[in-house]
């Protein structure tokens, strides 16, 4: 018919349908590649303490267990807490989001605190022996990863502010900052159990 026009469907193709999150794979592998670091230095601990016949060397001080175990324990819980942040958000509590990634950075504080607290007051110092020098590495390390854990919380704390910037079909930035927490965690049960414990 003449003068009249036929309408054509709209097709739209979303070009990213059943591809991964490009963002979570990024920090597997960020995380890979720091596990191989304290693996590294893991390694070089259990062979050390595997090769030289008095370990630790005689003279150096025995570490006290109590603030270290206070402090794992408050390590370990932090990441059950920091979870309630992410139930939260997925369910759209941003202010439930704020109040438990607040708990956690402050439980974080506590931590690094407390390891400041056991440098300050140690019989040892770095070049004391091969095993302070190990300790101090592993420690101090993993401190730096504690650290940066904190400001991807309060990063999150801060963006949370920005109306709509989180929400339970948006919530990146928590997940990866959850599972960053989680990694820490992990990282310090071997490491006080390497250290404090054998």
């Amino acid at each position: 018919m003449q003068g009249s026009t036929i309408e054509q469907p709209q097709i739209t193709v979303n070009l990213h349908s059943g591809h991964p999150d490009h963002r979570f794979f990024g920090i597997a592998l960020f995380l890979i590649a720091e596990s191989s670091i304290f693996l590294g230095l893991f390694a070089a601990f259990i062979i050390y303490r595997t090769i030289i016949p008095v370990w630790p060397p005689e003279g150096t001080p025995e570490l006290e267990l109590l603030l270290p175990g206070i402090n794992t324990i408050i390590l370990v819980a932090s990441s059950f807490v920091m979870h309630k942040g992410q139930a939260a958000i997925k369910n759209n509590n941003v202010s439930g989001l704020k109040f438990w990634f607040s708990i956690t950075s402050v439980m974080g504080i506590v931590f690094l605190i407390g390891q400041m607290y056991e440098y300050f007051h140690l019989e040892m110092g770095l070049t004391t022996n091969l095993f302070a020098s190990c300790f101090y590495v592993l420690t101090g390390f993993h401190g730096l990863h504690v650290t940066f854990g904190l400001l991807l919380i309060l990063a999150v704390l801060w963006r949370s502010n920005e109306e709509g910037h989180y929400s339970s079909k948006s919530h990146f930035g928590v997940e990866a900052a959850e599972l960053y927490w989680h990694f820490v965690d992990i990282v310090w049960i071997i490491l006080f159990t390497l250290v404090y414990l054998l």
